[in-house]
């Protein structure tokens, strides 16, 4: 059977193939300290839940319209206000099956053969694919621990070619941590605007947990030129810990959103019903779970950060946003001889019981990610297991 040249251009998700990986050997009854999931390890919190029952009982199991309902996209822009200074109207809004989907309709809307993503590394897994999924065409550059994992504009400058079409931005970085400075985003948002056609999609999806202090900013609100560039995407996922309910949302100038709502009503037509009802609660009284959620992270990230550091052979910066240490294993990886960092990961799962994601499926071979949405209990046992590994 022949398939799509598409298709064959793309593989698995590898944190998704990472995570069953762990499964298998739990279905098996095997001790698995499991660092590979991107998901908050918190329940939803149980209003969100209520208004979903409730929405259910009034019978709100239908389709909708197929960009979200209008009491959803009118809280999204509330939100959008009340937290990132951003001022949108309901048709500048879609509401998606997760941040993921949301992305990729993006990619659809805007992309034609040939054109480029501009797409800094380390990247989350599903950019560079989800762009060859639309024929366009991933251009990466590479940033290091000396810059705090953030690119120059000089670096990104210099990448701009006369197809280059959109300029991804992500954070708080998955898998880094690395959260964007103000001054960063200004300079970048100049750049964008000496171009006549270069747009910039900004995944804002882990804005909730930056730490120490630190300023999250929405590229979109430094002024009105780049927000008529500017593609905004985020979700509940992390927020809420709503992972499984599936509901992002992009804001867009109109005829963006137009063109992604075209291409969502040809896929899924509407996100869940009943999700977006629930979406509604919890995007107009999020309530202290944010917050929460935030102080308990902070902890956890230095557990496990001060840990790896103490491993002869790791270091790992401390993470400035979302729930990963990003850790450098190449000095650890040399001496023990593995060919690659996806070598070291199978090594640590099978001898050490721990899973983690190799560094290469996020562009930076010789690194592993770990993610500290798990018990501070769980965090140390998995950097003792694999400090003995080792």
């Amino acid at each position: 059977m022949r398939l799509s040249k598409r298709v064959q251009r793309i593989k698995p998700s590898p944190t998704i193939a990472a995570a069953a990986k762990a499964r298998a050997l739990k279905a098996q009854g095997v001790d698995i300290l499991d660092l590979t999931v991107g998901e908050p390890d918190l329940d939803t919190p149980d209003f969100v839940k209520d208004a979903a029952v409730q929405a259910l009982r009034y019978g709100v199991t239908k389709y909708t319209d197929a960009r979200g309902t209008e009491p959803l996209r009118k809280a999204i822009c509330q939100k959008l206000e009340r937290d990132n200074g951003l001022h949108y109207t309901p048709d500048q809004i879609i509401a998606s099956c997760g941040a993921k989907h949301a992305l990729f309709n993006a990619f659809q809307a805007v992309l034609d053969s040939g054109d480029q993503v501009i797409i800094p590394a380390p990247y989350w897994v599903s950019y560079p694919d989800m762009v060859l999924l639309c024929d366009g065409e991933p251009v990466i550059i590479s940033t290091t621990e000396e810059t705090g994992f953030k690119p120059t504009p000089r670096q990104i400058a210099d990448a701009i070619t006369d197809r280059t079409k959109i300029l991804l931005i992500n954070s708080p970085c998955n898998p880094t941590g690395a959260v964007w400075e103000r001054d960063l985003l200004k300079e970048i948002a100049e750049l964008v605007l000496s171009y006549d056609d270069l747009l910039v999609i900004s995944d804002e999806v882990y804005e909730c947990l930056v730490y120490n202090g630190r300023e999250h900013v929405s590229i979109a609100s430094l002024n009105e030129s780049i927000k008529e560039r500017a593609i905004t995407v985020n979700a509940l996922s992390k927020t809420f810990s709503m992972t499984g309910w599936r509901l992002g949302y992009a804001a867009a100038p109109k005829p963006i959103v137009d063109a992604m709502a075209k291409v969502q009503s040809q896929s899924t037509t509407n996100p869940t019903s009943f999700v977006q009802a629930a979406a509604i609660k919890a995007l107009q009284e999020p309530g202290d779970f944010p917050k929460q959620m935030l102080e308990l992270y902070d902890r956890r990230r230095k557990i496990i950060v001060n840990a790896l550091n103490a491993i002869d052979g790791v270091k790992c910066r401390m993470p400035e946003g979302a729930f990963y240490a990003f850790a450098n294993f190449q000095v650890a990886m040399e001496r023990k001889g593995f060919a690659d960092d996806y070598a070291l990961c199978d090594y640590l799962l099978e001898q050490a019981h721990v899973a983690t994601v190799a560094g290469s499926a996020f562009g930076a071979l010789g690194y592993l990610r770990l993610s500290y949405a798990t018990s501070e209990d769980a965090l140390q046992e998995a950097a003792r297991r694999i400090a003995a590994a080792l």
